[in-house]
């Protein structure tokens, strides 16, 4: 998927790139919050802990660079987390989250997925409004998640 605005193509996770989830979560949570044990063992093991578990990841791509991360975690067969999502600080800002988002939406009605789930923060204001712009909703939050998390928003998907 070629986001025209910004120029980025949306790709799906491979070896090669393995290693670009974990730095640019690791940017931003070192910025805002901490890196929790959950981060690191995920981000460290991306291959076992999401993909082998049916779930998926995303890269926005710019030229040769990765520039953004997204990831579709599975909690059941209608249910998935969008998490672990992205991107680098110089080109927040160009729409490439909102083309992360929109793809994953899309990914996840391709293959029936009832409802998307996420977890965040309300310091991340930004990121909230973009969640609610695609029609995610507040719902409540149960403990033990992440220790940042003070939200936790769904969006049910039509079938």
């Amino acid at each position: 998927m070629k986001n025209h605005k910004n120029n980025s193509n949306i790709i799906p996770f491979s070896i090669a790139h393995k290693e670009a989830i974990k730095t640019l979560n690791l940017e931003w949570l070192q910025k805002y919050f901490k890196v929790e044990p959950k981060d690191e063992l995920v981000l460290s093991n991306p291959v076992e802990e999401i993909i082998n578990k049916g779930g998926k990841i995303f890269y926005a791509q710019y030229l040769d660079e990765i520039i953004g991360t997204v990831s579709l975690l599975k909690i059941n067969t209608n249910t998935f987390e969008l998490s672990k999502m992205a991107v680098t600080e110089k080109v927040q800002g160009l729409g490439i989250g909102r083309q992360l988002i929109e793809f994953c939406i899309e990914e996840a009605q391709k293959h029936g997925i009832q409802k998307l789930i996420l977890y965040s923060n309300r310091q991340l204001k930004t990121a909230l409004h973009l969640y609610e712009s695609f029609g995610f909703k507040e719902i409540p939050l149960e403990s033990g998640v992440y220790e940042r998390a003070d939200i936790k928003m769904e969006l049910l998907l039509p079938l």
